[in-house]
């Protein structure tokens, strides 16, 4: 490894890293880089200038973008075949329509917020965001209301689901690795989580709703917002409780899989077994795919043909962004390999505070180093474990609750959520980072706040 200046090891593997996430946004926000190309040079650079042998390099670079994309990419085709038979069919419509005639377009915004929280409960952050894109396109082409002022509700029930609370598998990793309550955890998150999102949500939503004004990318919203049934008044729109099941459906496998997993995780046979394979995040959108395919397309008067160039039309959009949420990925993995975590831990470590506060400090850092919240939650409760074990009386359920806040803050470029958030909201690397950066970071503060807050009250 290159040193600084005599900087110790840990201290010059996080300046290579800050270089290299410097030169990740020049490159794309000044010069207009293509991100992916980008997110692998800055790959390359960081673990060849670190230290890593460059076989090493090469193969985190692979593992990394195989590993991001071995789930997204089929979830992203899958949902995006959901999304699409939502639009043909007028579903996405159905729903949108109803929204705005049950809430009114001044609400809208916290119905967005109260529906991210329900889809995103029992599923990670990118299968919620693929499941609702077709709704909010909908929604903003009827409403005409700012992208972001109802975008950012969604994305901010959608995040909070993903940090706080349980079942969401990321909230789950803590309660196992610290003994906590799931009741308890619960109960705390929801006293937690409601006013971060309203805060972080709507209220957010509404302040950079009127200063950065885009627009859903063009392919894609012509994609998700046409639809076959407008152009033939003698089919009526599909039912509101069908379209509802439909979008739902993953959701509900989902969470009767998380059920199973909480209630009897080491069965290995009968309907345990079953209902987790079913509620593998995969499998869950293959079966309401399919699912869609019947309800709202052959059920809605489509022919095999239609259905089938349906499915096969709506993934060109998708391929670019593939890449880049890839490109992410294996930026985050050299990250990783290269010791830039473990330095960040050691920095953590070697401060002595509060329990509470240094389940926060080392998730937040980790999330900051290596851009995945689940990898943040995992790797701060071995951390924080041992340290929990030796402080009598601290409130376990409230350190699962703060290792969750710190997972969320500061998304930046090398979280695969962060360009999918770019590239679904087309926005630029500047645009994102002042709403979604800022939309992530008012959520880990705000819970932290509130959770110090309910130290001294329980």
């Amino acid at each position: 490894m290159y040193s600084i200046f005599g900087l110790s090891h840990e201290t010059t593997l996080l300046v290579w890293a800050l270089v290299a996430i410097v030169i990740l946004i020049v490159m794309i926000a000044k010069y207009k880089w293509n991100p992916f190309v980008v997110l692998l040079m800055a790959s390359l650079f960081l673990g060849l200038i670190i230290g890593m042998e460059p076989l090493d390099v090469v193969k985190s670079v692979q593992s990394g973008l195989g590993g991001t994309l071995g789930s997204i990419a089929i979830v992203i085709g899958l949902g995006t075949m959901l999304g699409k038979m939502m639009a043909e069919s007028g579903g996405a419509e159905q729903i949108a329509t109803t929204m705005v005639n049950r809430f009114g377009e001044k609400n809208i915004p916290w119905a967005m917020l109260i529906v991210g929280i329900i889809v995103g409960m029992p599923v990670f952050f990118e299968v919620g965001i693929i499941l609702l894109i077709p709704i909010l396109f909908t929604v903003i082409r009827k409403t005409n209301i700012s992208l972001l002022r109802v975008g950012i509700p969604m994305l901010a029930g959608l995040s909070t689901v993903h940090g706080l609370l349980p079942p969401h598998p990321a909230p789950m990793i803590a309660i196992d690795a610290f003994g906590a309550s799931i009741g308890k955890t619960i109960i705390y998150a929801l006293i937690v989580g409601i006013p971060t999102a309203i805060v972080a949500g709507p209220l957010f939503g509404s302040f950079i709703g009127k200063r950065i004004i885009v627009h859903p990318p063009e392919g894609l919203a012509e994609q998700f917002t046409t639809n076959n049934k407008l152009d033939r008044p003698d089919k009526p729109l599909p039912g509101f409780g069908i379209t509802m099941l439909t979008i739902l459906m993953p959701v509900i496998l989902m969470l009767a899989g998380s059920i199973a997993e909480i209630a009897d995780p080491q069965s290995t046979h009968g309907i345990s077994v079953f209902l987790r394979f079913v509620g593998n995040e995969i499998v869950a959108m293959f079966i309401a795919t399919v699912f869609a395919f019947f309800t709202l397309g052959f059920g809605q008067g489509f022919t095999k043909e239609q259905v089938s160039k349906f499915a096969g039309d709506c993934l060109a959009p998708t391929a670019s962004i593939i890449l880049i949420i890839g490109g992410g990925g294996a930026f985050k993995q050299v990250l990783i390999d290269s010791g830039v975590g473990d330095a960040i831990a050691a920095v953590a470590t070697s401060a002595h505070v509060n329990v509470i506060v240094f389940a926060y400090l080392v998730a937040a850092l980790i999330r900051v180093s290596t851009g995945s919240a689940t990898v943040a939650m995992t790797t701060a409760a071995g951390i924080v474990a041992p340290v929990l074990a030796l402080t009598p009386g601290a409130n376990i359920e409230l350190v699962v609750l703060a290792t969750g806040a710190g997972s969320l803050i500061l998304s930046h470029v090398n979280d695969a959520g962060f360009w999918m958030v770019k590239e679904f909201f087309n926005m630029t690397v500047p645009q994102t980072l002042k709403s979604w950066t800022v939309m992530e970071t008012l959520l880990s503060l705000v819970a932290f706040g509130l959770i110090l807050l309910l130290n001294v009250v329980v």
